[in-house]
């Protein structure tokens, strides 16, 4: 049996306060202990550029910044691809959204992933220019971190469960 190609992308630009919360938690993923058949890559595209990145792998986690209007920064929302409210980046005004990228790609015959899931961190700032997480979310990051990788470990054990049930 093939071994499973899964992808984990921080989506966002690390320039922009929190808007980098995706690359900058690919950062400390990728020092965890994780299965070298996991591949972690950071983005700050979406729509139509992201068919090129997702495609071939058979599982894609997108991490990514959100903004809503009652949510609470630092929360964590984990969302099925089909299920989501546009996040932060999946989102471009100068392109088409992620969910017609996706239908396209299957249109086009793109290897498009079997699953696609989307975790989105509620975030404060994403226009100001800096390095730095917002005060509230730089609180939060550590407790952040925690369930982005527990869910992350839980994910890919209980496919591994159900792969050996079958």
């Amino acid at each position: 049996m093939a071994t499973e190609k899964i992808l984990v992308l921080g989506i966002g630009n690390d320039i922009l306060t929190d808007d980098g919360i995706g690359p900058k938690l690919i950062g400390d993923l990728r020092k965890m202990d994780y299965p070298a058949d996991i591949t972690f890559k950071t983005a700050s595209v979406g729509g139509l550029e992201m068919l090129e990145m997702i495609s071939g792998f058979s599982r894609v986690f997108l991490i990514d910044a959100i903004r809503t209007r009652n949510g609470k920064p630092g929360n964590v929302y984990f969302l099925p691809a089909e299920d989501f409210s546009e996040t932060q980046n999946l989102t471009n005004l100068h392109d088409i959204n992620f969910l017609t990228a996706l239908d396209l790609g299957n249109k086009l015959n793109y290897q498009i992933p079997g699953e696609i899931m989307i975790i989105a961190v509620e975030i404060v700032e994403d226009l100001e220019f800096s390095e730095e997480l917002s005060p509230v979310l730089k609180k939060r990051y550590p407790e952040i971190l925690s369930k982005v990788n527990k869910f992350l470990l839980e994910a890919m054990l209980y496919q591994k469960t159900a792969s050996a049930s079958r």
